[in-house]
């Protein structure tokens, strides 16, 4: 039999979860390839600790962007070497795979992640939109008639959804995310400080000092950072503290709020009753940041909790949906 695999296609990071086995690999989406050649020279981890210090030839690529495919060829090498190294597929096995994808994709889209797939060597047994598999993996009641809220920040797109009776019922999708925290915080210090960081060193900020909301870990925190001054060329030491980088953090967490109030208007009363009752669950990295749980409670004053492990929700809710077998029902009812 063909190994069945739930995969988290995330921008930021790709998780893996087998049937039986659990999750059995957490790569960073990124790539890096020798711009001469064409040749890919490293995947995952790896290719991630060359951004920003490789030599001119070799670039490195995250080919997902905003949560969809920016480089199909690129996509396509990566889903290869990560299944392989999930599956260790040999010459006449194939994997079967569970693809959580976001809810606010278009048919373009979708069918790119299926034809990039296909060309890694495997075949899509079906495809589960990710605030429904975050749900699923935090263990909220997704089948029963109540209507249980989801906000799952991930590296390139936040998803809201209610979701009931196994279904979405209401959503909301933007493009803001992990990757456009790092963005703004690079954005201000450069505006600010002229200084220029680099994405990790932005992800580092993000990590230690940054916050939605004053919290008693951030309240007096700083961090001091290395960057390039943009006045004279050098490198340069500064001091940042958590204020600054909620300031730069602002417009990003307004924007997320706003699709939280977005997919509550566009909710059916007695499903927003259940929702006054049990609250809202966020997943995904974004879940981390310090302060998103009492800046959102604050918002929409319902109550607000962080998944336990946020950041495998999703592949855990690909999980879910293989181990109950969800994706052969269809063909059992036909026949």
């Amino acid at each position: 039999m063909a190994k069945e695999i739930g995969i988290d296609l995330g921008t930021a990071n790709t998780l893996a979860y087998m049937k039986g086995k659990g999750i059995i690999m957490r790569e960073p989406s990124v790539v890096a390839v020798d711009v001469r050649t064409d040749a890919v020279v490293e995947v995952g981890s790896k290719a991630k600790d060359m951004i920003g210090r490789t030599p001119g030839s070799i670039v490195a690529v995250s080919p997902l962007k905003d949560g969809v495919i920016a480089d199909f060829d690129i996509t396509a090498t990566m889903l290869r070497h990560f299944i392989h190294m999930a599956a260790k597929t040999g010459r006449f096995s194939k994997a079967n795979i569970v693809v959580c994808i976001p809810s606010g994709v278009t048919e373009v889209e979708r069918q790119a992640v299926d034809d990039a797939i296909d060309k890694a060597g495997a075949h899509v047994l079906d495809f589960i939109p990710e605030p429904k598999a975050a749900a699923m993996g935090a263990g909220l009641p997704v089948d029963d008639p109540v209507g249980s809220m989801i906000l799952d920040i991930g590296g390139g797109t936040s998803e809201v959804a209610v979701i009931s009776l196994g279904d979405i019922v209401a959503y909301e999708s933007v493009r803001v995310a992990g990757n456009k925290f790092d963005e703004a915080i690079i954005h201000y210090i450069k505006q600010k400080y002229d200084l220029l960081i680099g994405q990790q060193t932005a992800e580092e900020i993000k990590k230690q000092i940054g916050s939605a909301y004053p919290t008693d870990e951030t309240s007096n925190a700083a961090l001091q950072i290395k960057g390039r001054s943009l006045v004279d060329g050098l490198a340069k030491n500064i001091t940042v503290t958590a204020e600054e980088i909620r300031e730069a953090l602002s417009d990003s967490i307004h924007t997320i709020v706003e699709a939280v109030h977005t997919t509550l208007e566009k909710t059916p009363p007695e499903l927003c009753a259940d929702i006054i009752d049990h609250g809202i669950t966020i997943t995904g990295g974004g879940a981390l940041l310090h302060g998103i749980a009492p800046l959102l409670h604050q918002e929409t004053g319902m109550p607000v909790r962080v998944a336990d492990e946020p950041l495998d929700c999703v592949v855990n809710g690909a999980g879910v949906y293989l181990d109950k077998d969800a994706h052969r029902k269809p063909k059992e009812t036909e026949a």
